[in-house]
């Protein structure tokens, strides 16, 4: 299934992206459903990542974005090396964090395949 993810716990599609819209993504408002919709119809054409997503159910800070990319290096399974993503979040210090994670990942993918 070729697909688009756009994770994200208030924005719309068209709030970051302004000649797309919700109907371009499949939206996921917190962790558990990033992982849930990526195990079941696999690596996504794009992912466009928030990093803060909130409150969980018992109101303590979600799990975030940056969670979500260590998930899809260190435990996924999937290959990686042509992830295409963006990050949307506007913490910039956590939108580092997300961008060099999957910017070296990726790098060092390559790296062994040369």
């Amino acid at each position: 299934m070729k697909y688009k993810l756009f994770l994200d716990d208030i924005r719309d599609v068209n709030m970051v992206y302004k000649k797309l819209t919700n109907d371009d993504f499949v939206i996921v408002r917190n962790f558990d459903d990033f992982k849930k919709v990526i195990s079941k119809n696999g690596l996504p054409e794009l992912i466009s990542f928030d990093n803060d997503l909130g409150l969980d159910e018992n109101d303590n800070i979600a799990e975030d974005g940056y969670a979500a990319a260590k998930w899809l290096v260190y435990e996924s399974g999937f290959d990686l090396e042509n992830l295409k993503f963006n990050v949307h979040s506007a913490n910039p210090v956590a939108s580092q964090q997300i961008q060099s994670l999957l910017d070296n990942y990726i790098r060092h993918l390559k790296n062994l395949n040369e």
